[in-house]
């Protein structure tokens, strides 16, 4: 599960590189299909993984307003902040955490805390796929998913 999260991570950042070459108002400009634009969608990912990982861990969620993130810096940067935190909490995770149950607060459910990684890890997987889509739909080659040979870059 750690080089799943460790993959995540990396394309992430491709995907903000990637998004560097889009003027804002393609960033911000509404699609089918998704989360509705591509800016919004990068924030979704670091949000939704930043608060099932805090939830695991037993903290309380923090909210952010979108609003207040809407340049793509603003979400690289509030994505790179969040990262050391459970980059710490995903490095230390250990295969007798796995069955381990929660309940976060925003959910009546109880889950296994392997469980909620696994979530997260293809919830993430999910939007880049796309993003992908979004990407050529735009006649422009979208950031690798192939997790052959990522380990070397």
């Amino acid at each position: 599960m750690k080089m799943l999260f460790q993959y995540n991570w990396q394309v992430r950042d491709e995907w903000m590189e990637w998004c560097k070459q889009l003027p804002p108002e393609e960033l911000l400009r509404e699609r089918t299909g998704g989360a509705g634009t591509i800016l919004y969608t990068l924030f979704h990912i670091a949000d939704v993984e930043y608060s099932w990982l805090r939830g695991v861990q037993g903290k309380p969620d923090v909210q952010v307003a979108y609003e207040a993130y809407k340049t793509l810096e603003k979400v690289k940067e509030l994505s790179d902040a969040w990262r050391p935190e459970l980059r710490d909490f995903i490095e230390s995770w250990s295969d007798e955490r796995e069955s381990e149950s929660v309940k976060v607060a925003w959910d009546d459910e109880v889950y296994t805390k392997g469980e909620l990684l696994r979530h997260v890890i293809a919830h993430e997987i999910h939007h880049m796929g796309q993003l992908s889509v979004w990407a050529r739909e735009l006649g422009i080659t979208p950031v690798s998913a192939n997790v052959i040979g990522r380990s070397k870059k």
